[in-house]
Order: C-alpha cells, then sequence, then structure tokens
C-alpha cells in the first residue's frame, strides 16, 4: 500500500465548526422576542439583504435599516447592533482542535466562511482567531460566499496547497460535497469527537 498524502491545510468554516453561526435564523428569533419587530417581516427583509451583506454590499452599519428599522423603533440601531455581536459564541473544543493538529502536524489553517466584513472582524477579535489562523477568506473580505466553487479554490491558492493535501470542514453537507468535487478532503462536522476520528484517518490524529 501506498503512503498516504500528507495533509498541509486545513480548512474550517467559522460559523457552526469554530464558533456559533453570528447571525442565523435563531439568533434572529431571539431579536425579534427581545425587541418586538414583526418576526415574519424581518425575516423576509433578512433573506432580500442576505446574499449582497455577506459579500459587503451593503455594509453593516445599513442592515439594521433594512431588516428593522424601515419603520420608528422604540430601540436604538446601537442596541441593536450590539446584541447582534453578543450572538458569538466560542466552541472551545474545536478551536482547541485546530490548534493542536496545526501544531502537531506543521498545518495553515486557512478559514473559508460566509461572513459580512464587520461581523467577521469583530468575531476574529473577540476570540483570538488570528491566533491560530492564517488566513481568513470571509465572504466580506473578498465578494463572493459559498457555494461558490471559486471560494474554495481561492482558499487552495493562499494556502498554495493542493486540494488532496487539504481538508475542508463544513456543516453542510452540499458544501462537502463541492470540496470534494474539488479533490479536497472532507468533513462533515456533526460533533468533535466524530470529526477528531475523521480528521485521524486523514492522519490528523493527536498523540494520546
Amino acid at each position: 500500500m501506498g503512503k498516504a498524502t500528507a495533509m498541509t491545510c486545513v480548512s474550517p468554516d467559522t460559523g457552526g465548526v469554530l464558533l456559533t453561526d453570528g447571525w442565523d435564523h435563531h439568533a434572529r428569533q431571539r431579536a425579534a422576542t427581545d425587541f418586538k419587530p414583526d418576526s415574519a417581516e424581518m425575516e423576509d427583509r433578512h433573506h432580500l439583504t442576505f446574499d449582497t451583506r455577506e459579500e459587503e454590499k451593503p455594509a453593516l452599519e445599513e442592515c439594521p435599516g433594512r431588516v428593522a428599522f424601515y419603520q420608528k423603533r422604540p430601540f436604538t440601531r446601537a442596541q441593536f447592533r450590539r446584541f447582534m455581536f453578543a450572538q458569538s459564541k466560542p466552541y472551545p473544543e474545536m478551536t482547541g482542535l485546530a490548534v493542536q493538529r496545526k501544531v502537531r502536524h506543521r498545518l495553515k489553517i486557512v478559514v473559508v466562511g460566509n461572513e459580512g466584513r464587520e461581523l467577521n472582524a469583530h468575531r476574529i477579535g473577540k476570540f483570538k482567531l488570528a491566533g491560530f489562523v492564517d488566513a481568513f477568506i470571509s465572504s466580506g473580505f473578498v465578494r463572493f460566499r459559498k457555494p461558490d466553487v471559486e471560494i474554495f479554490r481561492l482558499a487552495l491558492d493562499i494556502a498554495q496547497a493542493p486540494a488532496l493535501q487539504a481538508v475542508c470542514i463544513e456543516i453542510t453537507p452540499r458544501l462537502v460535497q463541492i470540496a470534494e468535487g474539488l479533490g479536497i478532503r472532507s468533513v462533515l462536522h456533526t460533533d468533535y469527537g466524530s470529526t477528531c476520528g475523521k480528521l485521524a484517518s486523514f492522519g490528523l490524529e493527536v498523540a494520546g
């Protein structure tokens, strides 16, 4: 049996893998409960601006206006913005997993995610992701987003890693299929234990 290809790059998503989603359906439901805008209308307005927001068109300052402040409210934009930023929480086991594999296997960690520039920058700073991530291929930075196959190709180019030496970690089956179509080894992340096992099968274990 030939020697397995050594992995040189791991590409996890931010939302759902390293951190909670920044502004998902559940966060918007909490906003509807706390701030009392019409939940269904806010959700409709969110989806109308969703694609362009994550590509930095419009900027984050404009989004509360489009989603919640299309009429007079008893709360301020600053309060709503603080609420948006406060929804992010870390997954310490998963950030630890990335750090441990990076150190042991001398990996590059290149995050690929769909997030607006300002929310992404906030999450990078608050959770000190730049301390172990080598590059952030975020839709708010690069102006296109998953499932566009080009964002995965860009990550490989930035990492200078052949597809067969890269592993992506995603929570969406469709994105796993797209990455695998490029020859990237992929993990459909559901929990810490199964992801550790899958990475070990690619040669990325951590010695006991």
